[in-house]
């Protein structure tokens, strides 16, 4: 049986429609130069005000990939 490592990242995505789009745009960023996404993980949401009004959306992921030692 091989062994796996896993390395964890913290990412923050925006939106200005909706928290799950908010962290599906942060992973899927990621994914762009990231290899091998394992776990995302909500750690936090949150708004941005602005003049009494929500203007983005936004979450804090916790984002888990393959660790490749060649």
């Amino acid at each position: 049986m091989s062994e796996s490592v896993y390395k964890i990242i913290d990412l923050v995505g925006s939106s200005p429609n909706s928290w799950e789009e908010a962290a599906k745009n942060a992973v899927e960023t990621a994914g762009k130069s990231l290899r091998d996404l394992r776990v995302a993980e909500i750690e936090k949401l949150d708004m941005k005000v602005e003049n009494n009004k929500v203007t983005a959306f936004r979450a804090k992921v916790k984002l888990s990939f393959k660790y490749v030692t060649e």
